[in-house]
């Protein structure tokens, strides 16, 4: 399949490694970013999407993918699918997709669960919106760039269940480290905390396979200083698009609004800017009880 990759970064560039890989021709391009091995550079994201058949994006944000979109989408050929992988706010997703059917192209929001890591090893997940059809063209690049696809829906529906999967994860990941810092100062060894919960009905994903706390249960960030994983800051990002799309439809989302102000001050106030989203247990730990 001929492909345009458009945002070769930490997780564009490995996925746009693993299509070339498998013997996709892949051309791409990047403001900055090196191009990953086996792909093709070219000179503009327009040149990117000429004469292919996908064309994928993986960016910062809603503003730019709507850039991005007004300069690819004329340049596509019509029956092509735009697949965009970036994490952005629902409504700039549905836009898109407007935009693409208006010019008889498909589109799908198809962000991704996984990291760093995920990309690389090809075992990302992705929660997809958009047509039927556009799905079944683009499933078999999904199961070489990861392990499973899930189609939640028509356009948008990507994007809601990624915000909502990281609402979930950020307020859990929050009450994960309270508990750990409770733990210590009732003097309950971190250990048996972990075999006690991991087993019982406080377990999660945050604890069982992420746990904040170093040394306990599988390596984790903690493990490496909290260099992260999943930075701190890109969970304020998606917490927030939770937040913006609650209001937008009238959600009361109380332990999410109450997580995105705890992770903004942890990024914006304290020193949480580059380390893992985990490193709220360092925070805990030296903190005492506000009145």
């Amino acid at each position: 399949m001929k492909i345009g990759f458009i945002g070769l970064g930490n997780m564009g560039g490995p996925m746009a490694a693993n299509l070339a890989a498998a013997g996709h021709a892949v051309a791409g391009y990047d403001l900055t970013a090196p191009m990953p091995a086996g792909v093709t550079t070219v000179a503009s994201a327009a040149e990117a999407a000429h004469g292919a058949e996908v064309v994928i994006t993986m960016l910062p944000n809603g503003a730019i993918l709507r850039s991005v979109a007004a300069e690819v989408l004329p340049a596509m050929a019509a029956g092509s699918v735009l697949c965009d992988c970036s994490t952005v706010d629902v409504d700039s997703a549905r836009a898109v997709a407007e935009q693409a059917e208006a010019l008889g192209l498909a589109a799908l929001d198809a962000p991704v669960s996984g990291g760093v890591g995920g990309a690389t090893a090809g075992t990302l997940t992705f929660m997809v919106g958009g047509p039927d059809a556009a799905f079944a063209t683009v499933r078999p690049l999904f199961d070489i760039m990861g392990q499973k696809a899930v189609h939640c829906g028509a356009a948008g529906a990507g994007q809601s269940a990624k915000i909502c999967n990281n609402m979930i994860l950020g307020v859990t990941m929050i009450a994960t480290c309270e508990a750990f810092a409770l733990a210590d100062k009732l003097g309950l060894d971190r250990q048996k905390m972990f075999d006690v919960v991991s087993t019982s009905s406080g377990y999660s994903w945050t604890m069982n396979a992420y746990c904040p706390a170093p040394g306990i249960g599988p390596k984790s960030p903690a493990d490496n200083g909290y260099a992260p994983g999943f930075a701190a800051e890109l969970m304020l990002k998606d917490l927030r698009l939770s937040q913006q799309a609650a209001e937008a439809a009238d959600a009361d989302t109380p332990m999410g609004q109450l997580a995105a102000a705890l992770y903004a001050r942890f990024v914006e106030v304290e020193d949480g800017k580059g380390r893992d989203f985990s490193a709220m247990l360092p925070r805990f730990e030296k903190r005492h009880r506000e009145a």
